[in-house]
């Protein structure tokens, strides 16, 4: 586990922390700002719960059932209740950093102090991710509106010492004994906080910033394999030129063509287009890399604007307020998050399909420019690389599936109380598959285009230093170069994970500088 410590105060958390501790195992602590507003949140829902009349998630049932008023000696039965119901979901386990990013997040908005929940009980969810206990939650269960219900019930039933939870070692038990082993004790839930614990739209926000982060590497990781793709088709790199750009001046455009040019920096086998056979301009899937690379970067920087907004904001309902009211509102709505989502399924199906097409122009003879058919050392003998494209191709036609948007449908729920819901959660997982997709595409593309280069270099053409040292870096990693045909799922299966760790980026870096 990474020793790097997360102080959560009151005022929200960053991108960045939420990655350290769903993905590193960062430790997580308690500000004394934060513990302070608790203190001062939860002396307000005492005054209240000791008045007879009643206030919606302290003293009546919830959601279509808010009309009754609950009595003294039922409150904490109310609370246990809702978490038990709640925790009602169905399908396969979902990944363990996407439970960790609810868990951290939705202690992001208790320790604002407006969700009334005891210090206590924040400091005890807590101790469960330093513990490394991960409550079991299950893929369905969230309709993206009065939060992600279903999930975040899970992880409330954890805390209660119920259900079962994941501990370090990736082994399901009963959460009481796992939190009996590492000393945490059950949590007895309190007036509202059994609602406070359920009303967010952290699922969907850490599935959100995850995808980004994911996103960034992926995007950075394109623009090299398109520059290594116009270097291998001898295309022209004039269409770079930052004076092209600053006339259609989208931000995110200027930064692909200048992360394209930079690779391509001392290349000889660009500007060969009217050599033997001419070209005026290069293919679409060439040419306007760019244009769709960035048009995709600027969605990202939209949606890092959500994600920004989502991580400083306090999200329950009732709420809190400084003046010492407790507010009834619609802050849980997963709207805004889920739109963004859906974006971002769109431009990665987008993003796939124009590398797919680059693979595909490498692999024919008619449109290369001289390489072999396939790339195959001896074509006919040897099929070389058509069947990765199929691949590549089945992955594109899934993403183009993926990005359907999730956030156009609506199904009403609680008795037509909750009768507009936003799906968010059903956005995000479909984007994780998305995100997940189309490092392989980039995969796929990367080694055709390495193949490519390697036999326009064995003709005596020198590709570009930033192109060698791609290449010698996947090599390096387990992806072997031309030649005979060969088992290519593991060649293929190394790619892969040379993009999603980054280790293009970080390897063309050294050449080129830091690249966006």
């Amino acid at each position: 586990m990474d020793m790097h410590t997360v102080v959560v105060g009151t005022s929200g958390t960053t991108a960045e922390d939420v990655v350290a501790v769903a993905r590193h195992g960062a430790r997580v602590e308690l500000s004394a700002a934060a513990v302070d507003a608790l203190a001062a949140a939860r002396l307000i829902v005492d005054a209240l719960a000791a008045k007879p009349e009643p206030v919606y998630g302290v003293s009546t049932g919830f959601g279509a059932l808010a009309s009754r008023h609950i009595s003294h000696e039922l409150r904490a039965q109310l609370q246990r209740n809702i978490v038990r119901s709640h925790a009602a979901g169905m399908g396969p386990r979902v990944e363990r950093e996407v439970v960790r990013a609810l868990m951290f997040l939705r202690l992001k908005t208790v320790a604002s102090g407006h969700t009334g929940v005891r210090p206590e009980v924040a400091q005890t969810m807590a101790d469960l991710l330093n513990a490394g206990i991960t409550p079991v939650v299950h893929e369905y269960g969230s309709l993206g509106c009065s939060g992600d219900l279903a999930p975040l019930s899970h992880c409330a039933l954890t805390l209660m010492g119920e259900g079962d939870a994941e501990g370090p070692d990736g082994t399901a038990r009963p959460a009481g004994e796992l939190l009996a082993a590492h000393g945490i004790a059950p949590v007895e839930l309190a007036e509202k906080e059994g609602l406070a614990l359920l009303n967010g739209t952290d699922g969907m926000l850490g599935m959100l910033v995850m995808a980004l982060a994911d996103l960034k590497n992926l995007y950075t990781s394109a623009d090299i394999t398109a520059a290594l793709s116009l270097e291998a088709l001898l295309g022209t790199d004039k269409v770079l030129a930052p004076e092209l750009h600053a006339i259609r001046p989208h931000p995110g455009q200027g930064v692909s063509a200048d992360n394209m040019l930079r690779v391509l920096a001392g290349s000889g086998l660009t500007g060969h287009h009217q050599d033997d056979a001419p070209r005026v301009q290069d293919a679409y899937s060439v040419r306007c890399a760019p244009q769709v690379n960035g048009a995709g970067r600027d969605t990202l920087d939209y949606a890092a604007v959500v994600a920004g907004r989502e991580l400083a904001s306090s999200v329950d309902n009732p709420v809190v307020l400084p003046d010492g009211r407790v507010e009834s509102n619609g802050n849980f709505h997963g709207a805004p998050v889920a739109y963004v989502l859906d974006f971002l399924a769109i431009v990665a199906a987008d993003l796939g399909s124009i590398c797919e097409r680059r693979t595909d122009r490498l692999l024919d003879k008619n449109r290369s420019h001289g390489l072999p058919p396939f790339l195959a050392d001896d074509a006919g003998v040897d099929s070389g690389l058509m069947i990765a494209q199929y691949t590549q191709a089945a992955l594109v036609s899934e993403m183009k599936r993926l990005a359907v948007p999730a956030s156009a449908d609506s199904i009403p729920s609680s008795a037509m109380q909750e009768d507009h819901v936003s799906m968010g959660w059903s956005a995000a997982r479909k984007l994780r598959t998305a995100v997940d997709n189309l490092a392989r595409i980039v995969a796929v593309e990367l080694y055709a285009a390495t193949r490519a280069v390697e036999l326009r270099a064995a003709e005596g053409l020198v590709p570009a230093p930033a192109s060698q040292a791609a290449v010698a870096a996947l090599r390096a990693a387990g992806a072997e170069g031309p030649g005979p045909d060969r088992f290519l799922a593991p060649d293929l299966a190394a790619a892969d994970t040379f993009v999603r760790e980054g280790r293009l980026v970080a390897a063309v870096e050294p050449v080129t500088g830091p690249l966006a």
